[in-house]
């Protein structure tokens, strides 16, 4: 476990395990947020986003969070473990629409600077929509992975809990 992808809807909790996992094996944590979005919230190009992620997997050991689907092959194919954190969906508006009080007209912490944190209704419907959307994609690209990576599904904070205690 050197090279860890972490994927999952937004407010499900990737970033926060990316980093309690980054602490406790020493691994270096790169938020895909913070590196593909450039300051008041514009996105890179796809060839940036690839030739970032491409540097980053180029690495010995990392732990890489953020979903990205286009771009969700790169860190897939090179990583040996890969969290899938398939958290309900009212988790994660919750946690979403908290986040987006707590830091508003702020950074948080995963995010590159110049990206101040804002009511967005369009983020939120994409995360209450992830469960039917967006799941049923990652599901099947887990599936056709390779059996010689460690993929771990983890459905619930107590969960998610377990597995860093575990660790």
């Amino acid at each position: 476990m050197i090279r860890i992808a972490i994927i999952g809807s937004g407010g499900s909790g990737k970033s926060t395990l990316a980093r309690k996992m980054g602490d406790k094996l020493n691994l270096e944590v790169w938020h895909l947020d913070r590196l593909l979005w450039k300051p008041n919230w514009q996105l890179t190009t796809r060839e940036e986003q690839r030739e970032i992620q491409n540097e980053l997997i180029a690495k010995d050991k990392w732990i890489i969070d953020g979903n990205y689907t286009r771009t969700l092959d790169i860190r897939l194919n090179a990583a040996d473990t890969i969290l899938f954190l398939d958290i309900s969906k009212v988790i994660c508006v919750t946690r979403v629409v908290k986040r987006m009080i707590k830091f508003r007209n702020s950074t948080r912490p995963d995010m590159n600077e110049g990206c101040n944190e804002k009511i967005d209704l369009r983020f939120i419907k994409w995360v209450w929509k992830f469960p039917k959307t967006q799941r049923p994609y990652i599901l099947t690209k887990l599936e056709q992975l390779s059996t010689n990576k460690e993929i771990i599904v983890l459905k619930s904070p107590k969960e998610i809990q377990r597995f860093l205690d575990n660790l």
